[in-house]
């Protein structure tokens, strides 16, 4: 076990995958001693695997919550792998539950609806959840299966506020102590250049780091009026717009990039200072259009992040990030058709594979069923994903609010987005 100087205990994963080459397990190891700095404390995925076949050693019966563009298309994931068995499904929407539990062959008399449609979902017999809904509802959902004695499988973000990343670090705790998997699904920890470039990292081939920039950019999204409930913003993406529904463009796409940086070094930031603002004409919900960040680590290593969600014919590749050592620069990325370390006795050039998305989701359910038929409950992706989320809402409060601010003061605060739930269906 290895002990950040943010607290985060990151567990070496002794696990051993029968799955194809591009599937890697997503535990830590600890960092080689010649790394300096920022590196001293920080998480590593494990090494490529064989190209083996899967073993299917049982059917997992499976249920999934949130029946949307998203959720619909990774149901179909868990039944190419042969493990998983889908014997019910939950969305507000009884028309999408309907929709995706025709597609699964699922009895109607386990299609629920409303919100509280999961808390059925859990009591039909289910082992392990997935949970695709609206963000704002994740940890509750979470929290829930968990005390269900159910494994979960989650997307991102895992919340939109520091109560709820502290709710989500709880339930991924107590499923460890349950001996229950809680996989949160990234993709670019799962691509293998960009495994080869954080191995060389962590090798020391940066020397210390000196700063590190990083980019989202997720295009417009849909923001139509508010109706009289906040029923019509839970389907066809206009929730995205919403702060407390979606976490805003940080939490929502951002996210896999802070990950990247968080998966990286290992840490979470301490303090971040930045602005952020709406510029685009006629705003309904209070998403950000454009936002700068500087995040600082508790060695004084500061980490310069851009975001935008407009369609200007930017000129950088969104979800990508450089780490500036004094000896080398190392480049990764979600969509990066090179990365790279350069420079230093370590050079590397890489590919990204080009198919990140749906191959990270390939992978990352291939581990949910390795680690749950197999018995690996350190949920260290879980932990590290709590870290990211952290930071990530930490970088939006200290832009939005113009000023400097703390993990501390954050954490403290536990301030959470709230909703009117008022005229919804239960």
């Amino acid at each position: 076990m290895k002990t950040t100087s943010s607290g985060k205990s990151y567990a070496v994963s002794a696990t051993n995958t029968k799955m194809s080459r591009r599937c890697f397990m997503g535990g830590a190891v600890t960092l080689a001693a010649s790394t300096a700095g920022i590196l001293s404390g920080f998480a590593a995925e494990n090494q490529p695997q064989k190209n083996e076949s899967i073993e299917i050693k049982k059917k997992i019966k499976i249920g999934i919550v949130g029946c949307g563009g998203r959720g619909h298309w990774i149901t179909g994931f868990f039944q190419k792998h042969g493990g998983f068995e889908f014997v019910g499904v939950a969305d507000y929407f009884e028309e999408l539950a309907n929709r995706t539990g025709e597609a699964l062959g699922v009895d109607k008399a386990r299609r629920f609806s409303g919100l509280s449609g999961y808390k059925k979902l859990l009591d039909c017999g289910i082992e392990a959840l997935v949970i695709e809904d609206v963000p704002h509802f994740y940890p509750e959902q979470a929290k829930a299966a968990v005390e269900a004695g159910c494994h979960v499988y989650m997307a991102k973000p895992i919340a939109v506020d520091a109560p709820g990343c502290l709710t989500i670090e709880a339930a991924a705790k107590k499923a460890t102590e349950k001996k229950r998997c809680f996989l949160v699904d990234f993709q670019i920890p799962r691509d293998p250049a960009n495994i080869e470039v954080a191995n060389r990292v962590r090798e020391g081939a940066l020397g210390p780091i000196a700063h590190i920039i990083s980019y989202g950019n997720a295009g417009p999204y849909v923001d139509p009026p508010h109706g009289p409930t906040i029923e019509d913003r839970l389907g066809h993406q206009k929730w995205y717009s919403d702060i407390a529904l979606s976490g805003d463009c940080m939490m929502l796409f951002d996210i896999h990039i802070v990950d990247g940086v968080t998966w990286m070094t290992g840490k979470r930031a301490i303090s971040a200072c930045g602005r952020s603002r709406i510029c685009r004409p006629e705003p309904h919900g209070d998403r950000i259009d454009v936002c700068s960040v500087v995040y600082e680590y508790d060695d004084g290593t500061i980490w310069t992040h851009l975001l935008q969600s407009l369609k200007n014919n930017y000129d950088y590749t969104p979800l990508s990030a450089s780490i500036f050592g004094m000896n080398a620069t190392a480049h990764f990325g979600y969509w990066e058709k090179k990365v790279y370390v350069r420079g230093g006795e370590k050079h590397y050039v890489g590919n990204n594979s080009g198919g990140i998305y749906g191959e990270g989701v390939q992978c990352n359910v291939a581990d949910f069923y390795k680690n749950i038929t197999e018995g690996h409950f350190e949920n260290t992706i879980a932990k590290r994903a709590v870290d990211s989320h952290l930071t990530g809402i930490l970088g939006r409060e200290a832009a939005a609010r113009g000023r400097y601010m703390t993990m501390d003061e954050l954490i403290k605060e536990n301030v959470k987005r709230e909703i009117d739930l008022t005229g919804l269906k239960a």
